[in-house]
């Protein structure tokens, strides 16, 4: 039975320590708004959520049209680079990217953040199966799935992304059968 999910990586956030409550910028809820219109003709009939606000905010416009209501997904939200803020956010990524058992202090490997990632596809794939799926998530946490369904989206792949994202993911049963790129 074929299931589509459509990966969106949240909108621009403003910044701030508080990771669960950091909102969309202006420019991110500018881009909400053009997320809700671009998606609003998929056929969505469910919409899951990182719990993180900047992720919820980003789909929360396709409640009413669609007629359904956003299920949090606890396993979908960003991974935790660190405990600490990190000096250099790009190396600090790099590097776990470099070694997926390695971890900053505090924070997930790759391995850790991929296996908990997956683990949530795949319950959402079979609870969901046969529907149309839209996840708001974050990119690295996206990234980390996209790279356990297929090595070409990589660190590499990660640097391009852009805030938001939209990539659309085609399954039969567990088997991803294709990959296309909505934003932009």
């Amino acid at each position: 039975m074929a299931t589509t999910l459509y990966f969106v990586r949240h909108a621009h956030s403003t910044y701030s320590a508080d990771e669960f409550n950091r909102p969309l910028s202006a420019n991110g809820e500018a881009d909400a708004l053009r997320v809700t219109e671009l998606l609003h003709h998929e056929q969505i009939n469910i919409l899951i959520s990182s719990p993180y606000k900047r992720a919820i905010q980003t789909i929360e416009g396709l409640e009413k049209p669609l007629n359904t209501q956003i299920i949090i997904e606890d396993d979908f939200r960003e991974r935790v680079l660190s405990a600490e803020p990190v000096p250099d956010f790009r190396h600090a990524v790099a590097k776990v990217w470099e070694d997926d058992s390695f971890a900053w202090p505090g924070g997930e490997s790759n391995r850790v953040a991929q296996k908990r990632g997956v683990q949530a596809l795949y319950r959402v794939l079979h609870q969901y199966q046969g529907n149309t799926i839209a996840v708001a998530t974050h990119g690295n946490l996206m990234v980390l799935i996209m790279n356990a369904l297929d090595m070409r989206y990589d660190y590499n792949f990660w640097k391009q992304l852009e805030m938001p994202d939209i990539y659309k993911l085609s399954f039969h049963e567990d088997q991803l059968m294709g990959v296309e790129h909505l934003w932009r």
